[in-house]
């Protein structure tokens, strides 16, 4: 079998099983989607092990961060204007997004975003913005890093079989 092949097979199977668990039995502890960011970005930088370690801990310092830019915004500690808030708040944490990337293990900056972005979208889609009052599985950054951890298992797992069945 061709490696491609062995790799979309393997995709397949365990993209399967992840949308199954994700939406069953996990539903409500995970996004599926944010499992599927995770998987891409850990192929993206590199499908190995040092892609699973920047991949999960890029993903899960962009979802803080994100928790931090959406607690300012709702706390609006400057006093900003309503119109311009939100915009300075995300332009100061994404600065921090970026200016880590001489550590190593945050020295992918797209997996910073994609935990960012994941974060953001998700919170903004759902009105669950103020954090300070969720300390479990409801609170977007808790959501999106377990669903960044499980993914990113799920990426590697898929090469790995991949790299069985295309032998």
């Amino acid at each position: 079998m061709s490696k491609l092949t062995a790799l979309a097979l393997s995709i397949a199977v365990l993209g399967g099983v992840w949308a199954f668990l994700a939406l069953g039995p996990l539903s409500g502890s995970v996004l599926v989607w944010a499992g599927f960011i995770a998987w891409g970005s850990y192929f993206h930088t590199g499908g190995d092990g040092a892609a699973l370690q920047k991949t999960i801990v890029g993903m899960i310092y962009g979802a803080m961060v994100a928790g931090v830019a959406l607690a300012l915004v709702v706390a609006n500690p400057l006093g900003l204007a309503a119109s311009i808030a939100a915009p300075v708040y995300v332009a100061i944490t994404v600065f921090f997004l970026v200016i880590v990337a001489g550590i190593n293990l945050l020295s992918v900056v797209p997996a910073n975003v994609y935990g960012y972005a994941a974060t953001a979208g998700y919170a903004l889609s759902t009105n669950t913005a103020n954090l300070t009052t969720m300390p479990n599985l409801t609170n977007p950054v808790l959501l999106v890093a377990l669903s960044v951890v499980i993914g990113t298992l799920f990426g590697a797992a898929s090469g790995k079989l991949a790299g069985i069945l295309g032998k």
